[in-house]
């Protein structure tokens, strides 16, 4: 089978989770993404949330086979030489859907083609193949020296854990937890003082409560910088859950721009402002309190958008007084308050 070289590489990628206005939430997965010709693989599949058998938070052994399997040192989990690409992210059973592809040797190269949606053992190219996707042939020396690094200590370190400051407990008792329901640990402190400095690397980003001055927010900064580790630090916006897990997960991502779908967002009352960079599912969430202080939330946009710069206009309604917007794709997360 002939196919022009593609380049082989590894990225670091997050599958964001979050609360939904609607109640339900989804999980928070880190995971190794695949990057052909420099572009992710899985921005060139429309409106996918999956995520690839290289996440951070199977188990190391678990992990190990996959990479081996990616090595075609272990035989095909499927039939037909098929192997899993990208699977849900919730539960990663096939049932629910998997992208497939075919992977075999061809002398020294590897080729991954015939790229298929698939539900059950078998795959039907003529009914789901992903005919404008590959065939994809890669230098063997090139492919297997990215995976290889992945079993020698190679794996993007995930810190999937993060640090609350704040004076009001009860308030960021309930969004530590909101935060351990999509997978992302959280502890709660009233400042960085005598924290071991093993102990802050361990973050991945610091949440201060809206009571915090600008002399503790400074003395934790320099906690961190003084521990050597270099950790985002979000005010949060308003009192509000959702919107605080929302600000969480966009400080989590720390994968390069051009790596994300979604690059941009602003937003006024008449409407919002976004820059896509693959075709993708967008969801757009308002978030307000009203005079009384409750929470007040509403899905403004739900479609998919194709590449380049976009405008979606708002309900008034939804975005009066003080209100913010969150915009998510299956990878990213943004947040921005509404301008009046």
């Amino acid at each position: 089978m002939s196919a022009e070289y593609a380049t082989f590489g590894l990225a670091p990628a997050m599958r964001a989770g979050g609360l939904l206005a609607n109640g339900d939430f989804q999980v928070h997965r880190d995971f190794v993404d695949f990057v052909v010709d420099g572009r992710p693989l899985l921005h060139r599949l429309s409106d996918l949330d999956a995520v690839s058998p290289l996440a951070s938070d199977v188990p190391p052994s678990l992990f190990t086979s996959q990479v081996r399997a990616l090595l075609l040192e272990a035989g095909a989990p499927l039939p037909a030489g098929r192997y899993i690409v990208y699977g849900c992210p919730e539960c990663e059973d096939l049932a629910c859907g998997a992208v497939t592809a075919v992977i075999e040797r061809d002398g020294e190269d590897v080729l991954w083609r015939d790229f298929a949606w698939q539900t059950d053992e078998h795959a039907d190219l003529e009914r789901n193949g992903y005919h404008g996707i590959g065939p994809f042939r890669f230098h063997g020396a090139e492919y297997r020296t990215a995976l290889a690094a992945l079993l020698d200590g190679g794996v993007p370190g995930a810190r999937r854990r993060v640090l609350l400051i704040g004076a009001r407990a009860a308030r960021l008792a309930r969004l530590a937890a909101a935060l351990r329901t999509i997978g992302v640990g959280a502890d709660i402190a009233q400042d960085a003082d005598g924290v071991p400095a093993d102990e802050l690397r361990g973050y991945g980003a610091v949440l201060f409560g809206p009571s915090v001055s600008d002399g503790e927010r400074d003395a934790v900064r320099r906690a961190f910088a003084g521990a050597g580790v270099d950790v985002p630090c979000v005010e949060g916006l308003a009192p509000v859950v959702p919107l605080l897990v929302a600000q969480t997960e966009q400080a989590l991502d720390r994968g390069p721009r051009e790596g994300r779908r979604l690059t941009e967002l602003t937003a006024t009352t008449a409407g919002a402002e976004l820059e896509i960079t693959s075709p993708c599912r967008v969801r757009l969430t308002a978030y307000r309190l009203d005079r009384l202080s409750r929470t007040r939330a509403q899905d403004l946009f739900d479609g998919v958008l194709e590449p380049g710069r976009h405008r979606v206009p708002l309900d008034g309604r939804a975005v009066r007084g003080e209100a913010y917007l969150v915009a998510r794709t299956g990878g990213t997360v943004l947040v921005t308050g509404v301008g009046r």
